[in-house]
């Protein structure tokens, strides 16, 4: 299957102990969606716009 974009939450890329987990989640999604754009929300309610945003410039 190939996504356009893969939005990671802040739950994942906030806290700052978290960073060796956060680059293991990045590398995982470049593995399995190399073509996907990575988006990042700034809160739950916007992480269909965060897709959003970049599916728009992926498809240009």
């Amino acid at each position: 299957m190939d996504y356009d974009s893969v939005v990671i939450g802040g739950g994942l890329r906030l806290p700052p102990k978290g960073l060796p987990f956060f680059e293991r989640v990045v590398n995982a999604i470049h593995q399995g969606a190399p073509k996907a754009a990575i988006a990042f929300n700034t809160r739950p309610q916007d992480t269909a716009e965060a897709a959003a945003r970049w599916i728009v410039e992926h498809r240009r």
